[in-house]
C-alpha cells in the first residue's frame, strides 16, 4: 500500500483519515498544525501527526486538505520533500491543476478532486480531474483512495464548475428541500421532530432507489405519481411555481459563480 500523507487534519482531512484507515491503508501521516487539533487526532486514530515537511518526506501520495487560501505557502514549505513519482492530490476548492503543478517541481502528478460533506458518513462524491503530468494509473489509485469515502467520478477540468455545483454545493440544495418539506408538515398539524424524520428518510429512501438501478429520476417520478392524484397536484403546484426552472438557474449561478472564483 502506498504512504500517504494528509496536509491538513480538518473536517474534510479527518474524514480522509477515517475512511483510509477504515479501509485497511496503515501507513498514513498527518500534518496539522495546531498543537491541541493533532493531540486529538492522534488520541482518535492512532497516527503520527507532525508538521508538513516531515508528513510529505517518502509520502507516495500527498492529500492537500487546507484552506484554497493556504495551498501556495504550503507547497512552498512541502516542495523540497515532495518524492520523484509522488501524487499531490488537491482537495482544495477552485485551485487549479496548473497553479498546484507551477508550485512544485515539473513533472510532479497533480490531481484535483472536488469533495462534498456526506464523505464524513462515507457517501461522498468526489469529481476527480487529472493534470498535464498525471498518468492513468496514478488517476486510478487516486480514485481508489478516495471511493473509500464515497463514489468517484473523473471529469475533464474544464467540468469541475459544473461539479462544484451539482455535488459540491449539491447538498446544500437537498437540506433547503428537507427545510421546505419539515415546514410544510408542521404547517399541516405535524410535530417538528415527526415531519424531520419523515422527510430525511424520504430522501436517504429515495436517493437509495435512484442508485440502486437504471432507472433515472425522471422515470421513478412516473412511477409515483399516478393521475389526478396526490403527488401529481404537488408537481403541478412545483411546475406553476417555476421551481425546476428555479433550481436549474440557482445550480448554474453556482456554476458561473465556481468559475469566477477559480479564475476557470
Amino acid at each position: 500500500m502506498p504512504r500517504i500523507a494528509i496536509l491538513g487534519g480538518g473536517v474534510m482531512g479527518e474524514t480522509l483519515l477515517s475512511a483510509l484507515v477504515a479501509a485497511g491503508h496503515r501507513d498514513v501521516v498527518v500534518a496539522e498544525k495546531f498543537t491541541e487539533r493533532a493531540e486529538a487526532l492522534r488520541a482518535e486514530h492512532g497516527v503520527e501527526v507532525v508538521d508538513p515537511r516531515a508528513a510529505s518526506r517518502g509520502a507516495d501520495v500527498l492529500l492537500v486538505a487546507v484552506k484554497p487560501q493556504d495551498v501556495p505557502d504550503l507547497l512552498a514549505e512541502v516542495r523540497p520533500e515532495i518524492a520523484p513519482g509522488a501524487v499531490v492530490v488537491s482537495l482544495a476548492a477552485g485551485v487549479r491543476t496548473t497553479v498546484i503543478e507551477d508550485a512544485l517541481e515539473p513533472g510532479v502528478a497533480v490531481v484535483r478532486a472536488m469533495p462534498n460533506t456526506p464523505a464524513l458518513v462515507g457517501e461522498g462524491m468526489f469529481g476527480v480531474s487529472a493534470g498535464a503530468s498525471a498518468g492513468d494509473d496514478q488517476v486510478a489509485g487516486v480514485v481508489a483512495l478516495l471511493a473509500t469515502a464515497g463514489d468517484v467520478a473523473v471529469v475533464d477540468e474544464a467540468h469541475q464548475d459544473a461539479v462544484t455545483a451539482v455535488s459540491g454545493s449539491g447538498p446544500a440544495y437537498v437540506f433547503y428541500l428537507a427545510e421546505a418539506m419539515v415546514e410544510a408538515g408542521t404547517a399541516e398539524g405535524l410535530d417538528e421532530d415527526v415531519a424531520r424524520r419523515l422527510a430525511a428518510q424520504t430522501l436517504t429512501g429515495a436517493a437509495a432507489l435512484l442508485t440502486s438501478g437504471d432507472e433515472g429520476p425522471a422515470e421513478l417520478r412516473r412511477k409515483v405519481t399516478s393521475p389526478n392524484g396526490t403527488t401529481a397536484a404537488a408537481i403541478e403546484s412545483f411546475d406553476a411555481a417555476g421551481v425546476r426552472g428555479a433550481l436549474v438557474a440557482g445550480i448554474r449561478a453556482a456554476a458561473r459563480r465556481s468559475a469566477e472564483l477559480s479564475g476557470s
